[in-house]
């Protein structure tokens, strides 16, 4: 499971592979595996086959990079891909909510000293104290924090995993609204950088074509499903599924939760969209017995060759 391939300054949710490394995984993984297809995989587990070293690359969001940056690699080396693709985010402005508030908190600059905040009905108040001013040296000095540390190692890093936690399981209107207060809070403008952006529809068409790259549903809004009542995540699987199939003229068989997030009935609701398979995010290989709607996946970050080769013979027991 990767997300990105490109080289940012600031990734707290390690999400970024450089490029020169992931030309480094795929040396490896066509020394060691079977690269195919998602639905290949899939027909495989369906048809009882043995899957020994079949390996499919999947990546989640839709940023413009794995059309710029993976897509060049992957043809170099033949490799196959499945893109899952938040449809809503399909050649819009913004960027995706996580990168905005990592914008917001994480890049230098100067905040006010008291953040007042309703969210979902309910009142927050926060006081920034030492972390208003952020200087490009303390930036610089933390640019490499990641959120799956323990330690924050600033006020603004508390207040953007607190907050991260806020947002996430909120509705898209809501979350909207929230940024937006942000937004005005701290005075600045939406500013889309062009390493943090999606897809634009042209992007997406032509990463579609031909038969290395399968387009996939990551829905409409990227929300975490299991909060969503059922008809609203009937609403994100099966529109996510329509507005892709209409911009790449293909259909669109493959799913993801994101997050990894979903409940014994959002299988069901992906199941009964027509969908073939769904992937997890839980981390372990497929067998003969796995859930084509709850295929497991390992994260990928990023690693050297070398590591990303320990791991990935760990991953295959050999």
């Amino acid at each position: 499971m990767y997300h990105r391939v490109a080289d940012v300054d600031s990734d707290p949710w390690s999400l970024c592979v450089t490029s020169q490394h992931f030309a480094e995984h795929l040396e490896v993984l066509r020394k060691h595996g079977v690269p195919v297809q998602v639905q290949q995989l899939n027909q495989a587990l369906q048809d009882g086959k043995r899957l020994l070293k079949s390996i499919a690359i999947t990546f989640d969001d839709g940023y413009a990079d794995n059309f710029h940056n993976a897509k060049p690699l992957l043809e170099r080396y033949d490799i196959p891909a499945t893109v899952f693709v938040v449809s809503g985010h399909v050649g819009q402005e913004r960027e995706f909510w996580w990168d905005e508030l990592e914008q917001l908190f994480l890049q230098p600059g100067t905040l006010p000293k008291t953040l007042q905040l309703s969210i979902n009905g309910s009142p927050y108040q926060w006081e920034l104290g030492e972390a208003v001013n952020y200087s490009e040296d303390t930036y610089q000095r933390y640019r490499r924090w990641h959120a799956e540390q323990q330690d924050d190692p600033s006020p603004r890093h508390s207040l953007y995993r607190l907050l991260y936690k806020l947002l996430q399981p909120l509705l898209e209107g809501e979350r909207h609204k929230v940024l937006q207060e942000l937004l005005a809070w701290s005075g600045a403008a939406p500013v889309s950088r062009p390493t943090h952006r999606s897809l634009s529809v042209t992007e997406l068409l032509t990463l579609g074509q031909g038969k290395l790259i399968e387009v996939g549903s990551h829905t409409v809004t990227h929300p975490l499903l299991s909060s969503l009542p059922l008809v609203l995540q009937q609403d994100e699987i099966r529109l996510s599924k329509a507005r892709l199939e209409e911009i790449v003229d293909l259909p669109v068989c493959s799913f993801a939760y994101p997050y990894g997030n979903y409940t014994a009935a959002t299988v069901d609701i992906v199941r009964d969209a027509g969908f073939f398979c769904a992937c997890s995010a839980i981390e372990d290989t497929v067998q003969r017995y796995s859930d084509s709607f709850q295929l497991p996946r390992f994260e990928v970050q990023n690693w050297n060759g070398e590591e990303f080769e320990k791991r990935l013979l760990k991953w295959l027991h050999v």
